[in-house]
């Protein structure tokens, strides 16, 4: 969607709309544990996704992202847990959280709450900030360096 388009979604939904971010370049039961866990906190889950110019920002290496924006989207959106996708070119999502204004924001557990972007904004409208437990030997990093070999 785009930010116009999700923006009013969210406000046509019913029940607690929940955000969550980040990359999914290579999902993995790690990701799927995190989506799974952001839906169970609402109604709605809606995914902000890195654009493929800010994953490269991030530093995670020159060959990232491995899937482009457009698969990766296509990706999250084919899920059941997930209602609505959004790309985001920012450096972090906080532009994206203040426009869409989501009821819960949900990290994966490597994340505190006072380090989530956007975290203040949810909690200062009463909203609520839950870390979801990191799933022990995934990453897309890990997943990369086996497939090198």
């Amino acid at each position: 969607m785009s930010w116009e388009a999700a923006r009013e979604w969210r406000h046509r939904m019913r029940g607690p709309v929940v955000f969550t971010n980040g990359v999914f370049d290579l999902l993995h039961p790690g990701h799927v544990d995190v989506l799974l866990g952001a839906r169970a906190e609402g109604s709605h889950l809606v995914v902000g996704l890195n654009s493929d110019a800010s994953v490269r920002r991030l530093g995670k290496g020159p060959e990232r992202p491995v899937r482009s924006e457009a698969d990766r989207a296509l990706v999250l959106a084919a899920l059941e847990m997930v209602d609505a996708v959004v790309l985001f070119d920012q450096d972090t999502p906080l532009e994206l959280v203040r426009r869409l204004e989501p009821d819960v924001i949900v990290k994966g557990g490597d994340y505190t709450p006072a380090n989530v972007v956007g975290a203040a904004d949810v909690m200062a409208r009463g909203g609520r900030v839950v870390i979801i437990p990191v799933t022990p030997g995934h990453s897309t990093t890990s997943t990369i360096e086996k497939l090198r070999g």
